[in-house]
């Protein structure tokens, strides 16, 4: 791939993986771009590196604007492998470059790198690095996602690096917003940013409105967005800042998300009265069979859908494992402005209903009860029973998404 001028001067010199489907258990079936970003000023600097096993990649990218020795400054907004585990590369070409990064950041880079032979300037909200014709404004967002990220922001040309915030895991030819909406479609884009914000940044809510407010105050112009993964924001960057705003604070669709596993199709079977009376009530829902689809998939749809209805046979008395990793996976992703209820199937003795339900009062959700659940195979009354159980629970959906 060679060097794309995004900006006079300001090229992109990063990586495309079109093969990884596993990032950090998160699946990947679009794969992913490792994004970072050359300045060719009076001070040649580069914004972040790459995964170490895309080092090359970039390294044939910089050499083909300039000498990589005549780098002057790295700016390392994110410390994670993706973003920064090729900087000793670079550091070999370019041995007399400064590195400008958060003080956490620092703490960091010296687990991963010995870093006493390398020139390194901590910075904080509201530093600056003049690079010539540039200036670079740097702005500190804990936790987003990692305690020593930040962003750079470059006033000449109205663009904010924003490093995993406002990316997406996708592989393309494309490096925009625009080009990218009309070779696939931008309804694939926002699918892909709710995909990575639910998975990625859930937990980190209230921290990134209160950050979209900081830099709203700032009065920063911001006329392109550069994230560390996937498209370039360019025709419309604010959409995405909405997007993300909306996100934070919890919006959701009006719809069910049904997320079920099953052992001998009996809580399978109960999904269907279950999903045609939440039709029935008007509310849209998707089903999902938790071993037919990834967890990222599924945790994606939970965060998208106001209600979730969550399926399981009872195993030795527990819920079915696949669904107990699954909340405990959505538990740590700490989701808010969600109603959730549970179903399932037992033999002799139940538990799983009650372990669900238990697991929504954790994570602090709205939970409706008692849920229904039943044994061995649903009747025909029992079906009759599943339908009524889903209308109700979709009435009490709507209600609820009416306080938002």
């Amino acid at each position: 791939m060679k060097a794309v001028e995004i900006r006079d001067s300001i090229y992109w010199v990063g990586a495309i993986d079109w093969a990884v489907r596993d990032f950090h258990g998160y699946v990947t079936p679009r794969g992913t771009t490792y994004n970072n970003y050359l300045l060719l000023d009076d001070e040649i600097t580069l914004i972040d590196t790459v995964k170490h096993d895309f080092a090359d990649a970039t390294l044939r990218c910089i050499g083909n604007l300039i000498d990589p020795s005549k780098i002057k400054n790295v700016v390392i907004n994110h410390i994670e492998n993706d973003h920064a585990s090729s900087l000793d590369r670079i550091m070999e070409l370019a041995p007399g470059a400064t590195i400008f990064i958060s003080e956490k950041g620092k703490r960091g880079l010296d687990r991963f790198f010995d870093t006493s032979r390398w020139k390194i300037r901590i910075v904080k909200t509201g530093d600056t690095l003049k690079t010539g014709r540039l200036t670079l404004q740097f702005i500190e967002t804990p936790m987003l996602h990692w305690p020593d990220s930040m962003m750079t922001y470059i006033a000449e040309e109205k663009i904010l690096f924003s490093q995993d915030a406002f990316g997406q895991h996708i592989a393309a030819a494309e490096r925009y917003d625009d080009e990218y909406i009309k070779s696939v479609s931008v309804e694939d884009l926002d699918d892909a940013v709710i995909e990575y914000y639910a998975n990625i940044l859930m937990p980190f809510g209230g921290l990134i409105r209160r950050k979209i407010e900081e830099i709203v105050k700032l009065g920063l112009e911001i006329e392109m967005i550069a994230p560390d993964h996937g498209i370039i924001w360019r025709k419309d960057p604010r959409r995405v800042l909405q997007m993300y705003n909306d996100m934070a604070i919890g919006k959701a669709d009006l719809s069910v998300a049904i997320i079920y596993d099953t052992m001998w199709h009996s809580t399978e079977e109960m999904t269907i009265p279950i999903a045609a009376g939440i039709r029935d009530a008007g509310v849209e829902v998707n089903v999902i069979k938790l071993r037919a689809t990834p967890n990222s998939i599924a945790i994606k749809e939970f965060w998208r859908s106001r209600g979730s209805l969550i399926g399981s046979p009872t195993l030795n008395n527990l819920m079915f494992p696949s669904i107990a990793e699954f909340l405990y996976h959505v538990r740590g992703l700490r989701p808010t402005n969600r109603i959730i209820s549970g179903f399932g199937s037992y033999g002799w003795g139940g538990g799983a209903l009650k372990e669900i339900l238990a697991e929504g009062q954790k994570m602090g959700l709205e939970v409706v009860e008692p849920g229904i659940h039943l044994a061995y195979r649903p009747s025909r009354s029992d079906e009759e029973d599943c339908f009524e159980f889903g209308k109700n629970f979709a009435a009490q959906v709507k209600a609820y998404h009416e306080k938002f």
